[in-house]
């Protein structure tokens, strides 16, 4: 098959490129700059110029696909990235399936994300859970639109899957809670947060479950497939135990408000490390972002392996990034 992929310069979209073209698949691929992209090369994908927000740019390289797989997404959390998401998340959405409409590719997969609901308030959303409230970050907001938009080409008949992941982890992660973790196997983590919680998987089975969807999911269908829910607390707990590291003092929800509130304050005048900016204090201060896979695990047999796992391959492989000797 030949098959056309967004976000493959990126930690989830470069692990479905690999498991593709492990399968023997042809790919094409998007960059901004294909100089950049050498990873996708040496697996022997197809890398183009282009970019998501600008429609055009990706019309040659969508033209005969048998499939498109959309994973490109903008994730930032800081006051200073507000109106940023816009343009790869809700633009670039309606960019890549107009064109695949247009061009009557036979299926596409939508990586969309729990986090279009923000703060589940400790309820493990499913996909019949309703949203209602006020979206917690620029990228919860964005890619919440960009969701809406997804389902609207679904009524109008695009062969269309739509995917949402929870917090994906495994090595090379890219997210704040991926640097947390190698900050923790660093000494740099003092404190953690207490009461917030995810739903988390490992990188692996979330691109495994895309090829899935692309081979065997209905169109039409929209999937939770996130992972096993724990407490970050729990999760820092688990790499404690297999690192034998010293586990970081855990502050209440509170604590974390106030320090969002300050941070907010400080803000107005100079810019703070994502990790302590406002938006991501606020998000840590006993937020939780949960679902259920329940449906996909019917469905489509999946069933990612639990964190205990996923974390003892993760940290081993981080460790030895580190130079430092495993003790797992």
């Amino acid at each position: 098959m030949k098959y056309f992929l967004t976000g493959g310069t990126g930690f989830l979209g470069g692990v479905i490129a690999r498991k593709l073209r492990e399968q023997g698949h042809d790919l094409i691929t998007i960059a901004r700059n294909p100089d950049s992209a050498s990873g996708l090369k040496e697996i022997g994908a197809i890398v183009i110029p282009g970019d998501v927000s600008d429609k055009e740019s990706m019309r040659n390289g969508m033209q005969g696909c048998d499939g498109v797989f959309h994973v490109a997404g903008w994730y930032k959390l800081g006051k200073r990235y507000r109106g940023q998401g816009y343009a790869t998340n809700v633009l670039g959405t309606q960019n890549v399936l107009s064109l695949a409409e247009e061009l009557k590719i036979s299926k596409v997969v939508y990586t969309s994300t729990l986090a279009i609901h923000s703060d589940t308030k400790g309820v493990e959303a499913d996909e019949n859970y309703v949203f209602r409230g006020e979206h917690l970050t620029e990228y919860d907001r964005t890619k919440a639109e960009a969701h809406a938009i997804a389902k609207e080409f679904i009524k109008k008949g695009l062969p269309l899957v739509i995917l949402q992941p929870g917090l994906i982890y495994g090595p090379d992660g890219t997210s704040l809670s991926d640097d947390a973790l190698r900050d923790f196997l660093k000494g740099k983590i003092p404190l953690i947060p207490k009461k917030c919680a995810y739903s988390c998987a490992h990188v692996d089975d979330v691109a495994d479950i895309h090829i899935k969807a692309m081979e065997t999911a209905p169109k039409g269908s929209v999937y939770l497939v996130c992972g096993p829910s724990h407490s970050f607390e729990e999760i820092v707990r688990i790499a404690s135990e297999l690192t034998g590291l010293k586990m970081p003092l855990a502050v209440p929800p509170f604590v974390l408000r106030i320090s969002s509130w300050m941070a907010g304050l400080a803000e107005l005048f100079f810019t703070l490390p994502d990790m302590y900016s406002s938006e991501s204090l606020r998000v840590q201060a006993g937020v939780t972002y949960l679902g259920n896979a329940s449906k996909a695990a019917k469905e489509l047999d999946y069933h990612p392996r639990d964190l205990r796992t996923g974390l003892k391959q993760t940290l081993e492989y981080e460790m030895k990034k580190m130079g430092m000797k495993p003790r797992i």
